[in-house]
């Protein structure tokens, strides 16, 4: 149900010819699947970031594809620029988005390196979270010596590639080495102060980024720096690990602002910067007016920073993720400066946009009536019960909502607040199987329009159709489970929820149990096309179970509702 979703950034060693970068990203975007977000050569660097996004699948083609272009079109004899490099394809690391984790993105970052070796015959390390030894993590221990450096890192053991380890020659000469990696992305975010003062800003920014401020003697901002034996300066860290921070005034808005990277969000999230930064701000008599966001953000900052806020206020979690959105840029003040539209900014809502809405629950409630209502097979019975399985849902959460936020119950809010977000979760995967109930459908009369010449054709075609009706008997199975999720919801709320809305509860409890028959009745009947008996038959007895289950709990629901009623 959830997107697989990471995003790449690679380095390419050309900042100058417009022509080369075109057919480089053209080779990104050729592959399939993925979304250019961002184009943006350097002329004195000679060096062009590009940045996509995509299924983890398709990103690891599209980069190699992009790294096969720039070896054809990018000779490193010639190259000359300001930023360090090492190849035509400098750096390249990969970035968990969504449903993915910087372990899962460590492991594509090495097969796909192996890849570029083997088959593009380009040396390759490999860095950040995907580094062999730990001294590579470090991406300046890689690069080290840059180009011109290669003939004698090739030359020995302890200084050569991870992969496509060989001496020098004209091949490499051409290519240059490679770095691939996984990393965690990195919000590029700025603080808006009520000062014009870049010094109050620095201050700000010194007191909460990792790295800190030098240590002096005597007065904390004239004396003499302290340094260690080695003599470095010796730093008082900052309150916020994994930040970068800078002070400076921005002509434009009239205003300074605490510029900070978040190299690892995981370690300090966004809204634990904003707090911190708002924090150490006011104790300088400075206020935070709100934050800009620069780039691009994934969902999950915003969704964490929401509930952070709703937490702060004791109110439930448990809402539409649009709203929990909306208190994230309300409650940081991302629309301070400009408007902030969360489909412009958040990765997983571009790429949402990229998708033709042809979903029945983006339907109007009149349009999907009406819709079921036509002449068409489908959405049928098997989207019906998925969907009154999601309003059950629904109306167990809105009485744990109403009772998380009730008169007198403050010191209960979070009880309901966690059955709140169960409810979502389970509305959430019954209104995905509105939609593949009918895909499932769907299926099946796709494998009709096969052909049936052949005794091949025929032998495909038939088991073809079996795949497809399995798919389609195992889906208002999923509807049933998901269903009889919603008893145990409805049930609390029916016992410990806001008495006056108990009949909400016990709708949502008759909702559930015509959710869990009706997809038991699909379950049957696409079971019944089954050339498998004994699959068919294990299919139809867990259904059976689950709808004999269903009718026990409605009416123990039930019974709640009606003694709750009667002593109102």
């Amino acid at each position: 149900m959830s997107q697989r979703i990471i995003e790449c950034v690679p380095n390419f060693s050309e900042g100058r010819d417009k022509a080369v970068i075109r057919r480089i990203t053209a080779a990104i975007e050729a592959s399939g699947g993925v979304k250019l977000l961002d184009v943006d050569p350097g002329e004195a660097t000679n060096r062009t970031v590009v940045t996509f996004v995509g299924s983890p699948e398709a990103v690891v083609e599209a980069a190699f594809a992009g790294v096969k272009r720039a070896a054809e079109l990018i000779d490193m004899r010639r190259h000359k620029g300001a930023h360090p490099r090492m190849g035509a394809t400098d750096v390249l690391p990969l970035i968990p988005i969504a449903g993915v984790t910087l372990v899962e993105c460590a492991c594509l970052a090495r097969a796909l390196a192996r890849r570029i070796a083997d088959e593009l015959r380009i040396p390759t390390y490999c860095y950040e979270a995907a580094a062999f030894a730990p001294e590579r993590k470090n991406l300046a221990v890689c690069r080290a010596g840059e180009y011109e450096a290669l003939p004698e890192k090739l030359a020995h053991t302890e200084s050569a590639p991870d992969f496509g380890a060989r001496p020098f020659d004209e091949g490499v000469a051409r290519t240059g080495a490679t770095t691939v990696g996984a990393r965690d992305f990195l919000i590029a975010v700025n603080f808006n102060l009520n000062t014009t003062s870049t010094r109050r800003a620095n201050a700000i920014a010194f007191d909460v980024r990792e790295k800190g401020r030098p240590v002096r003697e005597g007065n904390p901002i004239t004396g003499r720096v302290v340094k260690d034996a080695a003599g470095n300066p010796v730093m008082q860290p900052g309150t916020l690990p994994a930040t970068k921070a800078i002070g400076w005034f921005i002509e434009e808005y009239g205003i300074a602002q605490v510029s900070m990277n978040i190299t690892d969000i995981a370690r300090t999230p966004l809204h634990a910067a904003f707090d911190e930064v708002c924090r150490k701000a006011d104790a300088r008599g400075v206020r935070v007016t709100g934050t800009e966001i620069v780039g691009l953000v994934p969902k999950r900052a915003l969704v964490e920073a929401g509930k952070y806020f709703l937490r702060k206020q004791r109110r439930s979690t448990g809402i539409a993720e649009e709203e929990i959105v909306r208190i994230a840029v309300k409650s940081m003040g991302l629309d301070d400066l400009k408007p902030f539209d969360p489909a412009e900014k958040v990765i997983e809502y571009l790429l949402e946009a990229e998708v033709p809405k042809t979903r029945l629950i983006d339907m109007t409630c009149k349009g999907f009536a009406e819709e079921t209502a036509s002449e068409s097979p489908a959405p049928g019975g098997g989207s019906i019960a998925a969907y009154m399985g999601a309003l059950g849902a629904a109306l167990g959460t809105m009485v744990a909502n109403l009772s998380s936020h009730k008169a007198g119950w403050d010191d209960r809010w979070e009880e309901f607040s966690d059955w709140a977000e169960r409810g979502q979760a389970v509305l959430s995967e019954l209104l995905h199987l509105v939609d593949e109930d009918t895909a499932a459908f769907n299926r099946i009369m796709a494998v009709f329009a096969m052909p049936k010449s052949t005794d091949e054709e025929k032998a495909a075609r038939s088991a073809a159709l079996q795949e497809a009706t399995l798919y389609a008997t195992e889906v208002p199975l999923r509807t049933m489970k998901a269903a009889s999720r919603v008893f145990e919801i409805v049930r609390a709320m029916a016992s410990e929820g806001n008495p006056n809305s108990v009949s909400d509860a016990g709708v949502g409890a008759l909702a559930a149990r015509s959710a869990v028959l009706g997809a038991c009745l699909n379950v049957k009947i696409n079971a019944a096309g089954l050339k498998d008996r004994a699959r068919a038959d294990a299919l139809v007895a867990d259904a059976d179970a689950l709808a004999a289950e269903a009718r026990r709990l409605e009416a123990e629901v039930l019974n709640i509702v009606e003694r709750k009623i009667q002593a109102i």
